[in-house]
């Protein structure tokens, strides 16, 4: 299942990217990160990531939750989207 993480940086982005460049993305085995996206002034990111079970997503934000709040949204592609949403019409 892929998800949107939108996350908000509590306390800023440096200090984000400062625990980013020691540690990486600190995320458990099975969860794929695919890309990323920052805000211009740095106070959110929008990734997508993929994992077979919502839990590693839960056991990844438990490493980052004193710095950042996060929103998840499960999404499928557009193709994915469009080809089911044609084949329930």
């Amino acid at each position: 299942m892929l998800y949107m993480v939108i996350e908000r940086f509590r306390q800023g982005a440096a200090t984000v990217g400062e625990r980013f460049r020691e540690s990486g993305r600190m995320m458990p085995e099975g969860l794929v990160y695919h890309a990323s996206w920052v805000e211009p002034g740095g106070s959110r990111c929008f990734q997508i990531m993929e994992a077979p079970d919502r839990e590693l997503l839960h056991v990844w934000i438990g490493r980052w939750n004193d710095l950042v709040d996060f929103e998840i949204i499960p999404v499928v592609t557009s193709a994915e989207f469009w080809s089911n949403f044609a084949s329930e019409t």
